[in-house]
């Protein structure tokens, strides 16, 4: 078997895994250059199997919120794992985090942990529908709320039944939220809600003030319920709830990624509107009590609370996007850039600003020589790990392949 490393693992992956990877972890969509595989990752930075070293702007899709391999939370994990992680009861390191989410989160007035945003979201419907005993769910139209049966993105092997009561509107649309409003007249359970527009392979949008408020306005005349999806945003973009900028506060928010700084850890927070319906459901998970992930988590929000992460990461994405948009200029390649600086997509446009897919890819492409690594379509992340000089080695990477892709 004959390429590089990473080369021969996509090929041995291939007769034992489904199309060689699933979910949002396969590259097929990517350059046939892209790593599938990483040996190592610290800080701000992972290993391919060849040993090039790249700075991260994935972050695992998000966990990455502190850096890789953070002494302090994993030297938490690791004591706790020491004393039992998943026993035949929780720890008490269960109650205690919990309690610390309630002090920290507005709106929140009790947690359930679980292990993926999936899992959240699905414990959110279901206290919606629980609630009321309603069926009707609205989403934002493109909006990603995990991978189960109703809600994954590809409906392959799912049943159109599965979706029958769900009622789509656009995002940041009051128009196309009261048009779905009525649609559901009296039988609305809730509605869903991300803190900003993330759609894949879409510019980004931040919510307007009249949306949100037409949306919190909404759920209180129906006796529904607001649940936002902070599954990605949470941490990245407050340290409460990502509504809470806008004074608008959700009965349910989904949390997950960056709770444990890549330890896996999600949970449903909610209001005690909320409380008897999600008493009512049953969920539940062989891992989702584990307590080693929850001492990483109290570690985690212990630094979220008492250092700069979030302005540091804000700063460095600012920084970041005022470079590229020079480089633009200078340049005339057009490098469209959205969302929050600290959580954003940057794709390659045509000259009337249409998505140039080719690109976009290309883009990527050349920036892995340069040791960066973008991804061509999904909203990227900044790990307050990153540094000055991430940021210097980024912005020169971008002004030295610019140039090829105006060729």
């Amino acid at each position: 078997m004959g390429g590089s490393v990473n080369e021969q693992l996509k090929q041995r992956a291939q007769r034992v895994i489904p199309n060689g990877m699933y979910g949002h972890m396969s590259v097929q969509m990517q350059s046939p250059r892209t790593p599938q595989f990483f040996s190592k990752a610290k800080g701000a930075h992972m290993w391919d199997y060849e040993g090039h070293r790249y700075i991260d702007y994935l972050c695992a899709f998000g966990p990455n919120l502190l850096g890789y391999a953070h002494e302090e939370i994993d030297g938490a994990y690791i004591a706790q794992m020491k004393q039992g992680d998943s026993v035949t009861g929780p720890s008490g390191k269960m109650v205690e985090l919990c309690e610390a989410y309630v002090d920290q989160i507005t709106h929140a007035d009790w947690v359930m942990t679980c292990k993926n945003g999936t899992d959240a979201t699905t414990m959110a419907l279901m206290t919606a529908r629980a609630h009321r005993d309603k069926r009707k769910v609205l989403l934002a139209s493109g909006a990603y709320h995990g991978a189960a049966t109703w809600c994954t993105p590809v409906p392959k092997g799912t049943l159109p039944e599965e979706r029958a009561h769900f009622i789509y509107y656009q995002y940041n649309d009051v128009e196309s939220l009261n048009a779905a409003l009525d649609e559901a007249g009296d039988d609305l359970a809730g509605i869903f809600a991300a803190p900003f527009k993330h759609d894949f392979m879409t510019p980004q949008e931040l919510p307007t003030q009249a949306y949100a408020d037409a949306v919190r306005r909404a759920c209180d005349d129906k006796d529904a319920l607001l649940i936002v999806d902070d599954v990605r945003a949470g941490f990245r973009m407050e340290r409460n709830c990502s509504w809470h900028a806008l004074n608008v506060e959700p009965d349910l928010s989904t949390w997950g990624k960056s709770l444990a700084n890549g330890h896996p850890l999600s949970c449903l927070m909610g209001n005690d509107r909320a409380r008897d319906a999600a008493g009512s459901i049953f969920v539940t998970g062989s891992f989702w009590f584990a307590a080693a992930p929850m001492a990483a988590a109290l570690k985690t929000l212990e630094i979220i609370q008492s250092t700069d992460y979030l302005e540091r990461t804000v700063a460095m994405g600012e920084r970041l996007r005022d470079g590229i948009a020079g480089i633009s200029k200078d340049s005339g390649v057009p490098i469209h850039q959205s969302g929050p600086p600290q959580m954003p997509i940057i794709m390659i446009t045509d000259e009337e600003g249409q998505v140039d897919n080719k690109g976009c890819v290309a883009f990527c492409d050349k920036l892995l020589d340069h040791g960066v690594f973008f991804h061509p379509y999904h909203n990227m992340f900044l790990t307050s790990a990153m540094t000055d000089g991430d940021i210097d080695q980024t912005l020169e990477a971008i002004s030295k392949v610019v140039p090829a892709l105006a060729r």
